[in-house]
């Protein structure tokens, strides 16, 4: 699913995705079909310019961020407490 094609939730959600220091890039993409290119793409077009920049450096570099940087022991994509009901 290109970007062009993606409805608001699906946007909200990549960001939200993006923004998890747990989701890696990979995962987007099974899911929605975009490569982390494509991602930074829409993050940078739906983004304040500041807002953007900070998420670039926070993810730059970032172990979690990439599947194939990740220790063996890490097979979950989002923190435990993160879909738990409040």
């Amino acid at each position: 699913m290109k970007q062009s094609k993606l409805q608001a939730g699906d946007v909200s959600r990549i960001i939200e995705m993006a923004w998890e220091d747990r989701t890696p890039f990979e995962a987007i993409k099974y899911q929605y079909g975009i490569s982390e290119t494509e991602v930074i793409s829409l993050m940078r077009k739906h983004m304040h310019r500041k807002s953007f920049k900070l998420w670039r450096k926070r993810v730059t570099g970032r172990v979690t961020k990439h599947r194939q940087l990740r220790p063996t022991g890490v097979i979950r994509a989002h923190c435990p407490t993160q879909y738990k009901h409040r």
